[in-house]
């Protein structure tokens, strides 16, 4: 089997599907192929401790296009923009908050260091081991899956196809240029192919000559039972003992961290442990009493794509035109996806750039001399 179309895009995670919604709405033919049979994706829309490089990207979403995605994309997306309280509980805490709000307030972000009573009166929940926190009044979050939908769901209105089962083997270069997807099952052509596909995105670049410094990080999330509604900020700590926020149905997702997830590696497989969810449990207790007795009604898994450098590659690559990269998100892309789909249709499109993207080319990595 053949098809073409003006682009090919390979993932449908939120980057591939945002991507695909932008290009459409500017007329073009967009094919989208996907390995899962499924369409999906901590859902935090969060600014603050972000990378200096990656930051103007969060705050262009926050400010241009998360406020408006609902009724773009004709989906509740629960986007909810309360707020991003990151707790300490040492001195050694505070300070690593206060660096980060430095760095962040040197870029006009509006984020501070507030007190602990001051933190308390934002969440009340709040335990009496926090001493302090920052404070991103601007920060939120939304549900990853119904954002990723939405996406799908209006590009697919728009005109685009998506083909899941497509089992992606080699990207094939025609007079110079990235022109063939390779499946499976078939051979589809375009004039540019955007690469979206996580960490398989490092292999498959390797079938045109070029790498991503990246591995795979397995990252682990649970969510509770539904509970009266608490608090809608977005929370988080300097020692990363967790993160997460309530949901609209009333549930707590959260993520956490145990100190084992370079080990966590399952023959490739995405396997949840028992170390990580005890432990995630243990860090939400210690800065919210009152959810001790809340039942964790399951846990899942997942690897993210963790570059060298900890921030994305989204990048035309210069060996090989008509091939863009969007890969290296290192689980914080979520709160960027709305930006970084629409940079990729105007990379893709020739269109000016809403945003300067040389921080991310993929060729700023070298290796040591």
């Amino acid at each position: 089997m053949t098809a073409s179309a003006d682009f090919i895009i390979i993932g449908s995670g939120i980057m591939g599907n945002s991507a695909a919604y932008h290009l459409s709405k500017q007329g073009y033919s967009v094919l989208v192929l996907e390995k899962s049979r499924n369409i999906g994706n901590g859902g935090g829309v969060r600014q603050s401790g972000r990378d200096s490089r990656e930051l103007p990207l969060a705050m262009y979403a926050v400010k241009n296009l998360w406020p408006n995605l609902s009724d773009e994309l004709e989906l509740n997306v629960e986007y909810c923009q309360k707020g991003n309280l990151r707790l300490g509980k040492t001195e050694a805490h505070l300070k690593v908050l206060d660096s980060l709000v430095q760095k962040g307030k040197a870029q006009g972000l509006e984020l501070d260091m507030i007190s602990a009573p001051d933190a308390k009166a934002i969440c009340p929940f709040l335990s009496d081991e926090v001493i302090g926190a920052s404070w991103c009044p601007t920060d939120g979050h939304a549900n990853p899956l119904r954002a990723t939908l939405g996406y799908y769901r209006q590009a697919r209105r728009q005109g685009v196809t998506f083909i899941t089962d497509q089992t992606v083997t080699e990207i094939r270069k025609r007079r110079g240029r990235a022109r063939q997807v390779v499946t499976t099952t078939g051979t589809y052509e375009a004039d540019t192919i955007i690469l979206a596909a996580g960490y398989e995105s490092r292999a498959l670049a390797h079938t045109v000559g070029i790498d991503i410094p990246m591995n795979p990080l397995l990252l682990e999330t649970l969510v509770t039972e539904a509970m009266p509604p608490m608090f809608e900020q977005m929370l988080g700590t300097a020692a990363a003992d967790f993160y997460g926020h309530q949901t609209e149905h009333g549930s707590f997702v959260f993520g956490g961290t145990s100190g084992f997830e370079e080990m966590a590696n399952h023959n490739g497989e995405a396997v949840s442990t028992s170390l990580a969810t005890s432990s995630t449990c243990r860090g939400i207790i210690a800065y919210l009493p009152a959810l001790a007795d809340t039942r964790v009604v399951r846990a899942w898994s997942g690897f993210i794509d963790f570059t060298q450098d900890a921030i994305p590659v989204i990048s035309e690559v210069e060996e090989v035109p008509g091939l863009i990269l969007a890969a290296g998100f290192t689980g914080h892309g979520f709160g960027i996806s709305p930006a970084v789909g629409l940079l990729l249709s105007q990379l893709a499109s020739g269109q000016p750039l809403a945003l300067d993207l040389k921080a991310f080319r993929y060729d700023r990595f070298k290796a040591k001399t």
